[in-house]
């Protein structure tokens, strides 16, 4: 069965035509069906004639909004939230929006709702290393959260390495400031308490344990877990390790003639290494807990990356991210319980949420 995947193009740093530009590449490459939010014009100019893409005329932007929840509120014309509203009504399965984490948190929680039994949607972003991907969960979405919301973290982050990104069998480890069991904060020793309990004997799942920042990349993991505030500052302290590296690196290869020679000898190895971290590789974060799975691009990425965006969107909805977290949490005992009282209304849901992504970044790295 074909996979319609609903597209946001306002958020996107080059403007809505490069995301069109990535909807074309993705309906080249997969059997999938796209719906384009965004000023119609421009976009029709890029996929007109497309029959696996549909327009639809959404030009307002809210992207960049100070407050999330009040902007999807107040705005329910807006691209994004036509965009997600789009996976509600069943038009589409999933979604895609570019650069925009706040609103697509508070929107998703509005529209697409928490599937039963999840305590927060959390983001999990598959990090480019020189091996296979690590996928670090939470990475914004939650600037707080218990131990039994990390808990769970863990088995969204396992199912997504295993139905994405191809992992047999997702080693899970915590992030913490050491390898033993009574390190970290308190909540940090309790999910590790949690965690050794709800994996041991995991028939798909390996408990790694504890892991300092230093062994994130190393591939000694596949899914690390963490809140929300330390996973952002993690990944921008990465980023921008990462970048100075490769600066450094072209300095260095321009710095005198000799240099210069060994760079040329060097380049077509520097251009592997560089497309082996490029972020666009992973499609960008991705959006667990919803009742249907959300994949959060980068602002910046180019049509590549939105296009791999697209792809694995599609590919995560055909292969049951969603039903796979419900049934690993269940299994393991660790589905949020039903309040005994009458539940709050739906919009308090999305105002604790929506804090929680606005006083996180507004962009997520991808």
């Amino acid at each position: 069965m074909t996979v319609t995947v609903a597209v946001d193009t306002t958020g996107a740093d080059l403007g809505p035509a490069e995301v069109a530009e990535g909807a074309k590449l993705a309906a080249a490459r997969a059997d999938v069906r796209i719906r384009l939010f965004g000023p119609e014009a421009e976009l029709r100019a890029v996929v007109d004639g497309i029959a696996a893409i549909e327009v639809v005329d959404a030009p307002m932007s809210i992207a960049k909004a100070p407050d999330p929840a009040l902007a999807v509120r107040s705005h329910p014309e807006a691209s994004i939230v036509r965009a997600i509203r789009d996976v509600s009504s069943g038009d589409a399965d999933t979604f895609v929006v570019a650069g925009a984490t706040g609103p697509a948190l508070a929107a998703g929680l509005m529209h697409v709702r928490r599937a039963r039994g999840i305590h927060r949607p959390a983001l999990a972003l598959p990090l480019p290393t020189l091996g296979d991907p690590v996928t670090l969960v939470d990475v914004g979405a939650n600037v707080e959260a218990r131990p039994d919301h990390l808990v769970q973290f863990g088995f969204m982050g396992a199912a997504l390495a295993r139905t994405v990104l191809g992992v047999e069998r997702p080693r899970v480890a915590l992030l913490s400031n050491g390898e033993e069991p009574t390190k970290g904060t308190p909540d940090v020793v309790e999910v590790h308490r949690l965690l050794s309990e709800r994996l041991a004997g995991h028939p798909h799942i390996e408990w790694v344990g504890n892991i300092e920042g230093n062994l994130v990349t190393t591939g000694v993991a596949d899914v690390v877990v963490t809140d929300g505030f330390t996973g952002n500052v993690a990944l921008k302290l990465m980023e921008g390790v990462s970048q100075t590296v490769v600066s450094g690196v072209r300095q260095a290869a321009t710095s005198n003639p000799m240099a210069m020679l060994g760079g040329l000898l060097l380049k077509p190895a520097l251009n592997r290494f560089k497309a082996s971290i490029d972020p666009e590789r992973s499609g960008g974060a991705y959006l667990l807990g919803l009742r249907s799975l959300g994949v959060v691009p980068h602002g910046r990425f180019t049509r590549e990356g939105f296009a791999r965006a697209i792809v694995l969107a599609a590919q995560g909805h055909e292969r049951q991210v969603t039903d796979l977290i419900h049934r690993d949490l269940e299994d393991a005992g660790a589905l949020r319980r039903p309040p005994a009282a009458v539940a709050a209304p739906a919009g308090d849901a999305v105002a604790a949420a929506a804090a929680d992504a606005g006083s996180g970044p507004d962009r997520v790295n991808g």
